[in-house]
C-alpha cells in the first residue's frame, strides 16, 4: 500500500509539475513574414506601449511611484534595469531577490517586462560590474586609448570579462525560466548602449595584435562587404580590408562577439527575444567614429553586428536627436527585413510622441520613452500627471486595441504620416482612394492655425473595402478617388466616432454635417477615433 500511495504521489505531483510549467508555445518570441516582423505574447502578436524607467529606478523603494506613473500613463510594458553588481555582489554567489521582487510586483499590476541587463557596458562604462571585478582591474581591464592611456570603457577582446557576464547572465535566465511562470518578462535587453566613448578602440598591445591579424571570414563575404560599402577582398588584415574605417569595424567586431556569446549562454537556459540598443550617430553625414560611441550597433555597422551576434533578435536605436526628417531617417534604417523595429528609449518630450504612428504604420514591434519616474525628486501628483500626459493620452487611446494594433502593423494594414517641420500637407495612398492631409488646430472650428510645435499626426487602419480605421490629432483629412475612378462623385457613407472595447468597434456617435463637411472630418486637440465608410455615387 505504501509503495502504491508513494507512485501515485509521484505521478500526480509530475502532472502537477507539468502544469505549472511554461509550454514552449507560451514562451515569448519574434516571428518573421515576408519582411515584417511581430513580438508573439500568450500566442499572438503584441505591441509595446513602454515606458522606461530612470538608470538607478530598479530598486524595491522605487517600485511604487512607477507603478503608480505605469498606471496614469495607460503602459502595457515596463522597461526597467537589473544590475549586475546586485545580482552577483561575491563571485559566483547570486542573489535575484530584486528579480523576484519585479515579477511578484509586475504580476500584482498586470505589466510585462522588458529587463535591461547592465552589466559589462552600459553607455560605453562598466560602472554596473560587480565590485570585486572593478577591484581587479588587471583582470577585467578597460581599453587602452591611442595614447597609450586608459578609457572609462571595458576592453571587448577580454575572455575572463566575457566568461564572468556569461556565468552572470545565464544564471539570471536560468532563475527567470523557473520563476517567471506567467511570463511578465516578454524580452531582455543585453547589456546597455555598448561601445566606447573617448577612443575609437582598443589600442592595448593584445588588441593591436589582433588587429594585424587576420579579419573573420564572415566578414569577407560578398553580401555583408556589399553592405559595409567595401570592395570584395579574399583576406587581410583590418586596415587592409577596411581601410580608414578599420578602427571602428574592429572595436564592433569584438563588442558584438562578447555580446553574442553573453546572449547565446543566456538562451541557452531561457531562449527569450533579445536585443542591443545604439546611442546614435547622425543619420546623414557619416561622421567618424571619434564623434559618437564607437562599437555599438549604429546604422552604418548593423551588417557587422549580424553576423557577430547573429543569436542577437534585433538591434535598437535610442532616439535623442532632433528633427523630423532626423529621427525618421533612424526609424526607417533600423527597419529591416532582417531587424524588427523596435525603438526602446526616446527623449520624454511632447514633439516625439508622433513617431509612434510610424513606428506602428511600419510594423514595429514597440515604442517607449525614458524618464517615466520622478527619480527621486519626489514630485507633486500635478507634475507627475503633467510630466505623463503627452504619452498618457496616446495610451489611453491606443491600449484597449494594442493587440488589433499588432496584428494590423504585421499585416501592413496601417498606413501612417507626421507633421513634418514646414507644416506641409501629406497624402496616402489607399489604392483606388487617396487620402488628403492638412495640419493645425486646436479644435474642430479652426482651420487655419499652425501647430507649434508641428505635433499632428494621423493613422488609417485598412479594415475593408472602401471602410478606414482613423485616429489622430490636430489634423484634417479628406478623401478623393483616383486611378480609374477618378471622375467619379463620391459621398461619405458613414463617419462614427468611438472607441475600441474587447476587441471591437463602439460606436459614440455617428458625425454628420459641421463635422464632415468644409473639408472633411477634424481631429482636434485630444486624439479620436473615427470609423469611416466611403461610397462612390
Amino acid at each position: 500500500m505504501k509503495k502504491t500511495i508513494a507512485w501515485i504521489t509521484t505521478i500526480l505531483l509530475g502532472t502537477i509539475s507539468a502544469f505549472c510549467q511554461p509550454a514552449n508555445d507560451d514562451v515569448p518570441k519574434l516571428v518573421s513574414n515576408d519582411g515584417r516582423h511581430a513580438l508573439l505574447v500568450n500566442g499572438s502578436p503584441y505591441f509595446i506601449l513602454g515606458a522606461q524607467a530612470h538608470n538607478s529606478s530598479g530598486w524595491p523603494a522605487m517600485l511604487p511611484g512607477i507603478w503608480s506613473a505605469l498606471e496614469q500613463m495607460n503602459a502595457n510594458t515596463l522597461e526597467l534595469p537589473v544590475y549586475w553588481e546586485q545580482i552577483e555582489p561575491r563571485q559566483g554567489s547570486f542573489d535575484f531577490s530584486l528579480v523576484d521582487t519585479l515579477l511578484a510586483q509586475a504580476g500584482e499590476h498586470k505589466i510585462h517586462l522588458v529587463l535591461l541587463w547592465f552589466a559589462t557596458w552600459k553607455n560605453g562604462s562598466n560602472h554596473y560590474m560587480p565590485e570585486w571585478m572593478k577591484r581587479e582591474a588587471g583582470k577585467y581591464p578597460n581599453l587602452t586609448g591611442k595614447t597609450g592611456k586608459p578609457v572609462d570603457s571595458p576592453s571587448p577582446i577580454i575572455d575572463a570579462t566575457m566568461e564572468a557576464d556569461k556565468k552572470a547572465f545565464s544564471a539570471m535566465m536560468k532563475h527567470l525560466k523557473n520563476a517567471d511562470l506567467q511570463h511578465a518578462v516578454i524580452m531582455v535587453q543585453v547589456e546597455n548602449e555598448p561601445g566606447a566613448w573617448g577612443s575609437v578602440r582598443d589600442y592595448s598591445p593584445a588588441a593591436q595584435k589582433l588587429f594585424e591579424g587576420p579579419v573573420p571570414s564572415g566578414l569577407l563575404k560578398p553580401a555583408v562587404l556589399h553592405d559595409l560599402h567595401i570592395p570584395e577582398v579574399a583576406a587581410g588584415n583590418w586596415e587592409k580590408v577596411f581601410g580608414d574605417r578599420a578602427d571602428e569595424y574592429f572595436q564592433t567586431w569584438y563588442v558584438a562577439r562578447f555580446i553574442g556569446h553573453v546572449a547565446a549562454a543566456g538562451k541557452a537556459e531561457y531562449p527569450l527575444p533579445m536585443y542591443a540598443n545604439a546611442a546614435l550617430r547622425d543619420p546623414f553625414s557619416n561622421p567618424h567614429a571619434d564623434s559618437y560611441e564607437s562599437g555599438g550597433p549604429t546604422d552604418n555597422v548593423i551588417p557587422i553586428w549580424k553576423v557577430a551576434a547573429p543569436v542577437i533578435d534585433l538591434l535598437a536605436p535610442d532616439i535623442y536627436l532632433t528633427g523630423t526628417d532626423t529621427i525618421l531617417k533612424v526609424i526607417s534604417l533600423y527597419d529591416l527585413k532582417d531587424n524588427a523595429l523596435f525603438v526602446p528609449e526616446l527623449g520624454w518630450t511632447a514633439n516625439r510622441v508622433k513617431y509612434l504612428y510610424e513606428v506602428l504604420a511600419r510594423g514595429g514591434i514597440g515604442f517607449s520613452p525614458f524618464g517615466l519616474d520622478d527619480n527621486g525628486q519626489h514630485f507633486s501628483p500635478d507634475k507627475i500627471r503633467e510630466h505623463l500626459a503627452p504619452f498618457a493620452t496616446e495610451y489611453a487611446m491606443m491600449a484597449p486595441m494594442m493587440r488589433e494594433l499588432a496584428k494590423w502593423g504585421f499585416e501592413g494594414k496601417i498606413k501612417s504620416v507626421i507633421e513634418r517641420d514646414d507644416h506641409a500637407d501629406q497624402t496616402i495612398d489607399l489604392g483606388e482612394w487617396q487620402a488628403m492631409i492638412s495640419f493645425g488646430g486646436g479644435d474642430r472650428k479652426v482651420s487655419d492655425k499652425v501647430n507649434n510645435p508641428p505635433n499632428g499626426k494621423l493613422m488609417i487602419v485598412l479594415l475593408g473595402e472602401n471602410k478606414y480605421l482613423v485616429m489622430g490629432n490636430l489634423c484634417r483629412i479628406t478623401f478623393k478617388p483616383i486611378g480609374k475612378n477618378a471622375t467619379r462623385s463620391w459621398q461619405y457613407l458613414k463617419v462614427e466616432e468611438g472607441h475600441y472595447e474587447q476587441g471591437a468597434f463602439k460606436s459614440q456617435r455617428i458625425l454628420n454635417g459641421d463635422e464632415t463637411d468644409w473639408g472633411g472630418p477634424r481631429f482636434g486637440t485630444t486624439p479620436a477615433v473615427l470609423q469611416i465608410s466611403l461610397i462612390l455615387r
